[in-house]
């Protein structure tokens, strides 16, 4: 085995570099969504259990909708990346170059066993450029092809040196492989098929055996005329171990998968749900559809689903042609590889291994994929290609008429397949770019208009959207998918009638119950989400919530486990008041998924609206220990941590605010609690802060505005409380409470009557029965000493509550002071000093009454906070907290009716004081 060169690694890198460079400005297209944005492995806070418990796509394996696609190593290879850089799409990218450009310096060394090191550089370049590896390369979720691969060529190569002097075996190389195969089968499926090629390896190549000389050795036996030579015994020994080991790792892999294949649909891959001869022809078809792909790669498709490729229904299909031809050339080849000796049969045997085997896995022989033609899955097999090219290139090249012509077909070969791979990579750069690229391939595909359609979607282009799913419904009448994404659409476009009208083609499309036969395995169980998108349409509608339950309910007893419906029925039952049931609902589906943050925190709302606050706390606890960035259950735990009045829990409560605005630093409503929390513990200068910052990020907070301005008149600071309260008002001209403190501070601290009386008859103007306005403004008619309208004001508002105690006494105040007057109008006026005095204390004990009045004012107003707690029961809605509650902690009841006492004995001492003079 001839070593790499320093200058050949050199060379391979260069290349791949330059042909794969622009790769690195591309995002996250197509299956990238689901395996890396929306896969919750990746996150740190996901247990590293769950990649062995999960598929590639985050999905339990245990469950029905799960692909079956089990790669744990690579997806901690994508949660590496997203350590180091979260979703930064460079990294992905860069990293998968890397891999690529490690699989190209590996196969150069399994070319040169097979080759002479011209032809096994040649090898290496033509796969290093060749355009069908894009996919498995630019797109981030083909690193299990390469990462396999890497793997793959080395339990290869490690299996080549299990042969030791005068053909003994080795041990240690067998062990170092059955290892390897074990991982590359953790990062890809088709990873076990090296055991075949080494197989193949140890039989025609290490020991040299051909197809006649095994059939001779075999007829000897069976005639008796000879015993097994000691030599094949020994292979079979190797073989035996070898093919036990693979056993093993088929039946792990088979109890992964708990014995269930994936559910696809006939839109997936239409052949596999077709009758006999189609489905035989249309798979056998499909075999020569892959070789012209490696042979001309000038057509490529991320996507070649659905009527991508019609049908072959008969045998006098012209398109059987092609596939005959093809059996007939690799049929010759075979031939050729196992019945003659020498090495140029090994080379080309080992190349047919390394296209045939791998493919095994992705050919529909032994069990239905989810696909028709992929071309990431192309990556090993090209391998097996480019060895036979190079071979029949070296066979050219040393024939003098050939060579310079052979030079030159490589030149072009290898350049325009390089320049079509940096092309191709642009392709990938978005959604919108790549499925545009492959309408230009493939017009009768619907699910490319469709996904253009979603990229157009993403970015609110719903009119452009809209047009590429009609085109899908066109292409495919019967697509369940496309007729649901023309719903959703003109459900963005608030066009309700005609969203409905395409969620009931949809349903219609469904297949019916059949009774004795389970419903889950005939469809895709997404398709089912036209039931949901229904009734969430529908449930818009009041008069139509039973209707809507109705649908949910469908769904269920077709799919008794399917999640999404509990979820969704929970919802509509939470806003039917009926929360009894949606905690049996939300109950049912946490026995399908216990591991779901967002089932937990549902949960929560629901025991909040059965007033069973404990409870709620403690399920708002289950969804952070398994999420613990889950926003909603971080705000929502510590509100209800806030208005327990518990002040043992809000160190915990601020902990869980703290978090929240890290994990969301523009949401003022974090910032905002954060100020009440501090209120509470009477921290004033840290809520003053807050309370300032969640202004800044929303100026028109109206909850901040009144709180701070409350703020600043509790700590003597009412002048600076003037401008905040402006600010309020100007957002909100009828903000009673704000209009309140506004009127009290202009009267007790800028002596601004006019502008107090302007409040107060502001607040009557908005709300004529508005006791605390009304008695404010009484207070200023007796600033005004206009004590006859005073006592009417009073009176008028004692009618309206008259069960206020301060009230009546103030009235009777107002009384005692009017009989004062008269008392001394018509008795001789005193000496002037007398008279100055008189007038004094009446101011006083104005003051006295207007403090007095100001007091019990601010029992009844100083509470304008926003500590009740979220309602939403949509874990995709944002929390909206710009509301205030008159729901008071137990601390602030008693702070009310301190004051409430102090303003009472004030009174009496006014009273006294009066009845004194």
């Amino acid at each position: 085995m001839a070593d790499i060169s320093l200058k050949e690694a050199a060379l391979i890198v260069g290349v791949v570099a330059a042909c794969y460079w622009n790769s690195l400005f591309c995002g996250f297209v197509f299956d990238d969504v689901s395996a890396i944005l929306d896969n919750k492995d990746l996150h740190p806070s996901t247990p590293l259990k769950n990649l062995f418990q999960n598929d590639f796509w985050g999905t339990p394996m245990s469950e029905e909708r799960s692909h079956k696609s089990y790669r744990p190593l690579t997806v901690l290879t994508f949660r590496l990346n997203y350590l180091f850089s979260e979703l930064n799409a460079v990294s992905y990218h860069f990293l998968n170059l890397v891999f690529h450009v490690v699989v190209c310096v590996v196969f150069l060394k399994v070319c040169k066993l097979f080759l002479d090191n011209r032809s096994s550089v040649v090898a290496s370049l033509l796969f290093a450029v060749h355009p069908i590896h894009t996919e498995a390369v630019t797109g981030v979720v083909g690193r299990a092809e390469l990462l396999s691969s890497i793997f793959f060529l080395a339990a290869f190569l490690s299996y080549t040196k299990s042969k030791g002097p005068d053909n003994t075996i080795v041990w240690t190389p067998i062990a170092v492989t059955v290892f390897l195969v074990a991982v590359a089968t953790l990062c890809k499926e088709q990873g076990i098929t090296v055991v075949g090629i080494c197989c193949v390896y140890e039989v025609f190549i290490a020991q040299g055996y051909t197809l006649p000389v095994l059939l001779d050795t075999a007829v000897q036996i069976l005639r008796g005329k000879g015993s097994i030579p000691f030599s094949m015994l020994q292979t079979l020994l190797k073989l035996i171990v070898l093919m036990f080991s693979t056993l093993l790792l088929v039946v792990v892999r088979v109890q992964v998968i708990q014995s269930q294949l994936p559910v696809f649909t006939r839109f997936d891959n239409p052949a596999a749900v077709s009758p006999s001869p189609a489905r035989q022809l249309t798979f056998n078809y499909l075999l020569p559809v892959n070789a012209w792909l490696l042979l001309n790669p000038s057509e490529l498709c991320c996507d070649w689903t659905m009527g991508t490729i019609p049908l072959v229904e008969s045998l006098l299909d012209v398109r059987n042609v092609a596939t005959l031809t093809f059996f007939g050339f690799l049929g010759s080849l075979i031939v050729f590889s196992l019945r003659y000796p020498g090495d140029s049969s090994k080379t080309v045997l080992m190349g047919l291994c390394l296209i045939v085997l791998p493919f095994i896995p992705a050919s529909n022989l032994f069990f239905p994929v989810g696909f028709v033609v992929a071309e990431r899955v192309l990556y090993v097999p090209s391998m097996g290609f480019c060895i036979l090219v190079a071979h029949g290139w070296k066979k050219l090249s040393n024939k003098s008429v050939l060579r310079k012509i052979s030079w030159v077909c490589l030149a072009v070969v290898l350049f325009t397949h390089a320049l079509k791979t940096l092309h191709r990579n642009w392709d990938w750069e978005s959604e919108y770019t790549l499925f545009m690229s492959a309408l230009k391939v493939n017009k009768n595909n619907a699910k490319l208009w469709n996904n253009v359609g979603h990229a157009l979607e993403n970015e609110k282009n719903f009119e452009r959207a809209l047009q590429f799913f009609i085109q899908a419904t066109q292409v495919q009448p019967d697509d369940i998918g496309a007729h649901m994404n023309v719903g959703r659409t003109y459900k963005n476009l608030n066009k309700t009638k005609e969203a409905e009208e395409s969620y009931m083609i949809a349903k219609s499309l469904m297949p019916q119950i059949i009774p004795g036969k389970k419903y889950a395995a005939r469809v895709a169980p997404n398709h089912l989400n036209v039931y949901i998108n229904l009734a969430n349409l529908i449930r818009a509608n009041e008069s139509r919530l039973e209707e809507a339950d109705q649908l949910y309910r469908q769904a269920i007893s077709m799919r008794p486990d399917f999640k999404q419906a509990y979820i969704s029925r929970g919802e509509l039952l939470l806003k039917m008041n009926k929360p009894l049931k949606a905690k049996e609902a939300y109950l049912r589906a946490l026995e399908l998924d216990r591991t779901n943050a967002d089932l937990w925190y549902n949960l929560a709302i629901v025991y909040i609206e059965l007033k069973d606050p404990t409870e709620a706390l403690k399920n708002f606890n289950r969804a952070l220990e398994l999420n613990p960035t889950h926003k909603l259950a971080l705000f929502n735990s510590a509100l209800l941590m806030q208005e327990s009045g518990d002040a043992r829990l809000r160190p915990e409560a601020k902990q869980r605010l703290l978090h929240y605005v890290k994990e969301e630093p523009q949401d003022a409503n974090g910032y905002f609690n954060l100020g009440m929390l501090a209120m509470d513990d009477k921290k004033d200068m840290e809520a003053e802060a807050w309370m300032k910052k969640a202004i800044r990020l929303q100026p028109n907070f109206r909850s901040a505005l009144f709180n701070l301005a409350l703020l600043y008149s509790q700590t003597a600071k009412e002048l600076m409380a003037l401008p905040v309260l402006e600010d309020l008002l100007r957002y909100y001209p009828d903000h009673t409470k704000g209009l309140i403190l506004k009127g009290d501070i202009l009267m007790n601290q800028k002596k601004d009557i006019v502008g107090a009386k302007m409040c107060f008859e502001k607040i009557l103007e908005l709300d004529p029965n508005n006791v605390q306005g009304k008695h404010n403004l009484c207070v200023v008619y007796f600033e005004e000493r206009d004590l006859i309208k005073a006592e009417k004001c009073l009176v008028e508002t004692l009618a309206l509550a008259p069960h206020e105690e301060y009230i009546q006494r103030h009235l009777n105040i107002v009384r005692s002071k009017i009989a004062s007057v008269s008392a001394t109008e018509q008795s001789s006026l005193p000496a002037d000093g007398t008279a100055t005095v008189a007038t004094e204390e009446k101011k006083n004990s104005f003051q006295n009454l207007k403090e007095a009045k100001d007091e019990q004012k601010i029992t009844q107003a100083t509470v304008d906070n926003n500590k009740g707690h979220s309602k939403n029961k949509k874990r995709t809605e944002k929390n909206n907290m710009n509301k205030e509650t008159p729901k008071k902690s137990t601390k602030e009841i008693k702070d009310i009716e301190k004051k409430r006492v102090a303003a009472l004995k004030r009174l009496e001492e006014i009273e006294r004081i009066l009845n004194g003079e």
